[in-house]
């Protein structure tokens, strides 16, 4: 097949995006992410978990081994000022989180 045949079956992927695109979509919750690091141990992240976010231990080893084996894990999801304050209380005790749009 010539290379102008390919290109007519081709389109190209295109995706633009706007500000007004965004406005539209409706308001999508946010969360909190905890990620992976060499630095603390994994009894002492589940002991934050537990302490910061009231869950069981069984929860907070659960969320603890999807951070150790998968790098990371959601711990809180919901307005962007409330998980902005967790990341916060999470970077207080050591831990590295960030926000992000669920």
């Amino acid at each position: 097949m010539a290379p102008a045949e390919t290109a007519a079956r081709v389109a190209p992927a295109e995706r633009t995006e706007t500000l007004a695109d965004h406005r539209s979509l409706p308001d999508r919750p946010w969360v909190t992410v905890v990620w992976n690091d060499p630095v603390n141990l994994m009894s002492y992240v589940t002991w934050v978990f537990q302490k910061l976010f009231g869950f069981s231990r069984d929860k907070a080893e659960l969320l603890m081994l999807d951070v150790h084996h998968k790098g990371r894990a959601i711990v809180s999801s919901g307005m962007r000022e409330r998980m902005e304050h967790d990341a916060a209380q999470l970077h207080a005790y050591g831990l590295w989180a960030t926000v992000d749009r669920a």
